[in-house]
């Protein structure tokens, strides 16, 4: 899948797909890379190492930070896939730099999918 780079890099991982927005902010855990939100899909899940696949962000701006604090804690998702990447995680993957991409049919994916994630060429591909 073709999709427009926003954080290059290359990387391969898991998916683990949520089809609500994420809000990082209170949303997930910087320490633990858990999920936290109440009533969230992905609630208890862990994004450490996965390529974390959602529709967009939502919530404060500090989220940007978030993202960055769990990179920099080692529990940070390896690549984010979104059908559109607004600008609190935009800012928060190319600050952790993390491999990002968006206007990706996300439906398409999957949690458990084996996901190659070219961002440098904005490309995905689910791995049979």
């Amino acid at each position: 899948m073709k999709g427009r780079t926003i954080s290059p890099g290359k990387t391969e991982g898991t998916a683990i797909v949520s089809s609500d927005p994420i809000g990082f902010y209170g949303g997930i855990d910087i320490k633990t890379g858990i999920v936290i939100e109440k009533g969230h899909p992905l609630e208890g899940k862990k994004v450490t190492g996965k390529i974390l696949v959602f529709p967009c962000g939502k919530g404060s701006t500090v989220g940007s930070y978030v993202i960055y604090g769990l990179s920099k804690n080692g529990v940070g998702p390896a690549g984010i896939i979104n059908k559109e990447t607004e600008t609190i995680v935009a800012t928060g993957v190319i600050l952790a730099g993390i491999p990002c991409i968006d206007q990706i049919d996300i439906d398409k994916i999957k949690t458990g999918d084996k996901i190659i994630l070219n961002a440098d060429k904005g490309i995905c591909k689910i791995k049979k």
